[in-house]
């Protein structure tokens, strides 16, 4: 990112081709996705950006249907609400019914419970989308933090069935390559859909700055830091899920991402308030939906020596 610092001049939205051959060359290597093309594939600021504002970039409106998982990052419903589209939240498609369904999010590993969807449901999602003229759009940006099972992106060929029409994925470096403050991330998928994305963000000024475009590309093409980063998590993982079991509670799914998903029976609120006195600050399940009053999201994305004073203040004596 130093070397690129002298940047004066407006780079381009649709990203530089460095930056497109990085995230082809690391979609294949890491995700087995085959025959992406460069106009494929455009950068992000984060991929937060693109949750919240893909449904308007879409032009979705009154009267259409975004599906997002029951439980689910809360801005998948803002991003609807800003389109002044209609949310349904389920993971059951085939409750849906007749609705007008025009984009159906997909999580895995999800955000807060880390459950991972396997290929033949993901594909179960494609094919209804397509039957019905969706889009799907995959946030996936935990793809890379599988611990006891391992994730598969909607663009591998056995999801997709070797073709990427009606599918966006969302990548982000945030948790990959520690770059939240950078705001790094890439959409790939649908040329078609990418394409309608990038003459809308024109107009909007949403450019990654180049600078940021170089460090991307650096961080895409290397695979020992990503590796250091899942040593890192793991090791949390392992700490706190220890704790929080002898501690008495019951941890649900969390098989992958950088969340655990845990319970002991009673209102989350509750917990979070008696964690809090010990200075444990977790998130309330029912923020990600009602499916998750019972349970609070625990992140694993504190320092070590955070982690081991909540493993201890978890610890009897």
């Amino acid at each position: 990112m130093a070397t690129a610092t002298n940047a004066p001049g407006y780079p381009a939205t649709a990203g530089s081709a460095d930056l497109c051959a990085a995230v082809i060359r690391m979609l294949e290597r890491r995700h087995g996705v085959r025959d992406l093309s460069p106009d494929a594939v455009i950068p992000s600021i984060g991929s937060k950006e693109l949750v919240a504002l893909l449904p308007s970039l879409l032009g979705l409106g009154a009267g259409d249907v975004v599906v997002v998982p029951a439980l689910a990052y809360p801005t998948y419903a803002v991003g609807a609400r800003v389109a002044n589209a209609e949310t349904i939240a389920t993971d059951s498609l085939t409750a849906v019914g007749p609705a007008n369904v025009r984009l159906v999010w997909v999580n895995s590993p999800a955000n807060p419970h880390g459950r991972v969807l396997p290929p033949e449901h993901l594909a179960k999602v494609v094919a209804w989308a397509r039957e019905r003229g969706a889009a799907v759009a995959s946030d996936e940006c935990y793809l890379d933090f599988g611990w006891d099972s391992n994730a598969v992106s909607m663009l591998h060929p056995d999801v997709c069935g070797g073709s990427h029409d009606g599918i966006l994925a969302l990548h982000s470096l945030s948790k990959r390559s520690n770059l939240a403050g950078y705001r790094a991330a890439f959409v790939a998928g649908d040329a078609a859909l990418v394409n309608r994305l990038l003459e809308v963000r024109k107009h909007l000024g949403l450019i990654v700055p180049a600078p940021v475009q170089v460090a991307m590309v650096a961080a895409l093409d290397d695979d020992a830091h990503v590796a250091e980063q899942r040593t890192r998590y793991a090791s949390r993982r392992d700490a706190l899920r220890e704790a929080f079991t002898a501690a008495g509670f019951t941890v649900d799914h969390s098989e992958a991402g950088l969340y655990l998903w845990v319970t002991r029976g009673e209102p989350g609120r509750e917990t979070v308030a008696s964690l809090a006195e010990l200075g444990i600050l977790t998130a309330p399940g029912d923020f990600y939906g009602a499916a998750g009053a019972n349970h609070v999201r625990v992140a694993l994305t504190a320092t070590d020596e955070r982690v081991a004073a909540a493993v201890g203040r978890l610890t009897p004596g």
